[in-house]
């Protein structure tokens, strides 16, 4: 049983999908390629589930914060004989700025720890558990890392040190004097795309560095707010930006599923897709926190998911993918314990295919919001929205959920 308090995530995105990471230096949830891919971290829902942690050991103080304009997270561990700083962030493309972020992401998580003062003891542990945890993969060592193998699943860990190998986890304790760093980076593929190779730790830092001036880049160009809570607002919209699906524009209502609505219950949902109910509030979010451009291809992506449902005379679907996918048809991993014990643990969303009738409101009342914030919409989405509203007319009246 997973028993780490949800308040002591943070989250990592490269604008495709996202990690989460503990106080303790702990990646306990990650999913590859997407949002919504299946886990090869998800400790977070059961203890045998996957993990990758680095942390100080005897560390008596720990701090956390992000690098200010950016969602690269920086952990501060203090020891009785010194300090050391730990950073990790999700790779976004080389030289990605502004809007660019996130457009060609290449599955990266990037980890470095450094010792700032005297010298700290660090532990690292790997345990890669593909698919929601039920493939323990074969692990391998190679020069400068160790390749993770099993199911549909590569993940090649680049390490400047050799870490032995304990059956199905690779366990290491190095110690690290003041100016020295140990950097990693752990890279995902398909079982039949080429193997990537090891990345140097110079490589790493560049990608770290570029990633810091990427996320930095965007919040110049979007943040311009400058009213009451100003910091939270800034960071609000970058997380809103964290969980967009950059190839398509979809925001996700969280990054993580069956995390539960009371602790030990079972209304315990995958929420790793989009609903047209949190639209309008969604795009409004956007517009005062990062930018029109942005709303924009939120709506975008939503009426082209919507339109062909709309002409075929059939029910809008109150919830898509972030591919536009319509059936998310739901089931439980009854081998994950769930976090605190809260079970069933499930993928998919049972909700999609519910008649929910305000959901045509709620679209029409983001149309009204982009028009209104934004500009003026184009013929096509006029049309389109005009046979949402006499479809709405048409069928007010009928019983739904």
């Amino acid at each position: 049983m997973s028993n780490v308090p949800i308040a002591d995530y943070a989250l990592l995105s490269d604008c495709r999908s996202a990690a989460l990471v503990n106080r303790a230096g702990s990646v306990d949830w990650l999913c590859f390629p997407r949002f919504d891919g299946p886990s090869v971290f998800a400790r977070l829902l059961d203890e045998q589930a996957g993990h990758w942690s680095i942390h100080a050991v005897s560390a008596t103080e720990v701090s956390r914060r992000y690098i200010e304009g950016t969602m690269v997270l920086e952990t501060t561990f203090r020891t009785p004989t010194g300090k050391a700083v730990l950073v990790d962030a999700m790779a976004i493309g080389r030289n990605e700025r502004g809007h660019e972020l996130g457009v060609d992401s290449p599955g990266i998580v990037l980890r470095s720890v450094s010792c700032q003062s005297g010298t700290v003891e660090i532990e690292l542990e790997y345990a890669p558990r593909f698919e929601y945890g039920l493939i323990y993969p074969l692990l391998r060592p190679i020069q400068g890392g160790i390749v993770a193998r099993g199911g549909a699943d590569v993940l090649v860990l680049s390490s400047p040190m050799m870490l032995p190998i304990e059956g199905s986890m690779a366990r290491a304790r190095f110690t690290l004097q003041a100016g020295e760093q140990a950097s990693f980076a752990l890279q995902h593929r398909a079982s039949w795309e080429q193997t990537p190779e090891v990345s140097s730790q110079a490589a790493v830092t560049d990608s770290l560095h570029d990633t810091v001036v990427g996320w930095g880049t965007w919040s110049d160009l979007h943040q311009r707010y400058a009213g009451p809570w100003r910091d939270l607002v800034h960071h609000s919209g970058r997380v809103l930006q964290a969980l967009m699906y950059r190839p398509t524009g979809a925001i996700v209502a969280a990054p993580t599923t069956s995390l539960p609505e009371s602790t030990g219950g079972e209304r315990n949902w995958d929420y790793r897709y989009t609903w047209i109910r949190d639209a309008s509030l969604t795009l409004e979010a956007l517009w005062v926190a990062a930018c029109p451009d942005e709303a924009h291809w939120f709506f975008s992506w939503m009426a082209g998911a919507v339109a062909t449902q709309i002409r075929r005379r059939v029910d809008i679907q109150i919830m898509f993918g972030v591919g536009g996918e319509r059936d998310l048809s739901e089931r439980s991993l009854n081998h994950l314990a769930g976090w605190r014990a809260s079970r069933p643990v499930r993928v998919g969303n049972g909700a999609w295919n519910q008649r929910q009738l305000d959901v045509y409101g709620e679209l029409l009342g983001a149309a009204r919001r982009l028009r209104d914030q934004i500009s003026a919409l184009d013929e096509a989405t006029r049309t389109f929205l005009v046979e949402v509203a006499d479809a709405a007319a048409a069928r007010w009246q009928e019983r739904d959920q």
